[in-house]
């Protein structure tokens, strides 16, 4: 599929916020006709809700596109005790604020544990889980993970505050976006690498760091250390979209087979000369796989 860096970049069409409780603000980014069908967008790693995907497919569609800020990223309120299931609540007050009780779900990369979390509380009528990360620690993947991976994975569980300050002392916005980009095979290169892309990629994750590190670092330790999801226990339908030339060695090590084996409603989509960014390069294929699933529910 042909890929338009120009066509998937687009500046938010609104912002919106609003108070949690607790007095924290959860902010977000929003794209399409302001009553259109909501989506929720779960970003990656670092990044605030700042960039989107299929923009230029929403009005058709009659889509919403919404892209909250985690805490401590963006324009969201930091919150010292995040974990997976505080930010599922925090979701679940959003959606509440939509006058929904669920709503469909994409995620990608490291959003992927937080869309588990919404969804095994109840709040996601379908999800879309994009090159997600996997859950690491598991011993299926046991001498399948690069050894700075599995490195980092014990690090994180057997010294949390040690791993969090390793990662304080060397995580900024534009070497994370380096960093990705040596990781990423020639096929994402030319989507992340690609400008306006590529800039709009930084400026999302510059967003992300505005606050400082430690709403990447709790994100990061989340997501390396036991998720506590009983991913039996999801129920709405749940598609794992995957490409076998994804190069970074923290999404899933065998493209989503373990997690469809784990997840009672799951289809996997995988496309074997595709890269990660499937998110950008099939974004109405999944928009429109993912609000047929919500209509299913």
């Amino acid at each position: 599929m042909t890929f338009s860096p120009d066509e998937a970049v687009r500046r938010p069409d609104r912002k919106g916020s609003i108070t949690l409780a607790g007095n924290r603000l959860l902010a977000w980014s929003e794209w399409g006709p302001e009553r259109g069908d909501p989506v929720l967008f779960l970003t990656g790693a670092g990044m605030a809700g700042r960039l989107g995907f299929g923009q230029e497919h929403l009005e058709k569609l009659n889509l919403r596109l919404i892209a909250p800020d985690r805490p401590g990223l963006g324009a969201s309120s930091a919150d010292p005790d995040k974990t997976l299931a505080s930010v599922a609540r925090d979701i679940g007050e959003l959606v509440e604020s939509l006058g929904r009780t669920s709503i469909p779900m994409a995620a990608f990369s490291q959003g992927a544990p937080f869309a588990f979390a919404v969804a095994a509380q109840g709040t996601a009528s379908a999800l879309a889980i994009v090159s997600g990360q996997d859950e690491l620690y598991h011993t299926e993947f046991a001498g399948r993970l690069p050894d700075q991976v599995t490195q980092m994975t014990r690090h994180a569980q057997e010294d949390p505050a040690g791993f969090a300050t390793m990662l304080e002392g060397f995580a900024e916005p534009d070497g994370f976006y380096d960093l990705v980009l040596s990781m990423s095979s020639p096929k994402d290169k030319a989507v992340y690498g690609a400008e306006p892309f590529a800039a709009a990629y930084r400026h999302a994750l510059r967003e992300g760091f505005r606050q400082g590190l430690k709403g990447y670092v709790l994100d990061t330790l989340a997501a390396l250390t036991p998720w506590g999801i009983d991913l039996g226990r999801i129920n709405c339908p749940v598609t794992l979209w995957y490409g076998g030339k994804d190069g970074s060695p923290v999404h899933s090590p065998d493209f989503g087979q373990a997690l469809a084996e784990r997840l009672p409603n799951a289809s996997r989509r995988f496309f074997p000369e595709e890269g990660g960014a499937l998110l950008w390069t099939h974004a109405r294929d999944i928009l429109r796989d993912l609000t047929a699933a919500h209509g299913k529910e």
